[in-house]
C-alpha cells in the first residue's frame, strides 16, 4: 500500500493522542482522535477522529480561563461525515478560519 500525498492537506497522521477524561458529551469515546492542531496560545483546538464504522469527522473547540480549562465545542461539526481523513481536514479548513494557518504554519 502506498502512503497517502498529505501536503495538500496539511494533515499530518499521528499516534493515538490522549484523550481527557473531561471529554466533550458530543464525542463518543469510541471515536478515536488521529490528530488535534491547536492554536499557538492553545485557546483553540480540531479534533480529527476517526469511527467505528470508518468515517471520518472533526470539531473545533476552544478553551476559555472561566471554564477551568475544559475543551468547549465551538459548533455542530462533528455530526458531519466523511469517507477520508484527508476529506474531513480539507472540510476543517473550510470551515475552521484559523485552522489553515496553523497546518500550514
Amino acid at each position: 500500500m502506498r502512503p497517502r500525498d498529505h501536503s495538500k492537506t496539511g494533515f499530518r497522521p499521528s499516534r493515538l493522542l490522549p484523550y481527557p477524561s473531561f471529554v466533550s458529551a458530543r464525542l463518543d469515546k469510541s471515536w478515536i482522535v488521529l490528530a488535534s492542531p491547536t492554536t499557538p496560545g492553545a485557546d483553540r483546538c480540531v479534533d480529527v477522529f476517526s469511527r467505528p464504522d470508518g468515517t471520518f469527522g472533526f470539531e473545533e473547540f476552544r478553551r476559555d480561563p472561566e471554564d477551568m480549562g475544559a475543551w468547549t465545542p465551538v459548533a455542530y461539526y462533528s455530526e458531519r461525515e466523511y469517507s477520508t481523513a484527508e476529506e474531513a481536514v480539507a472540510a476543517a479548513r473550510g470551515s475552521v478560519r484559523w485552522l489553515g494557518d496553523v497546518l500550514d504554519g
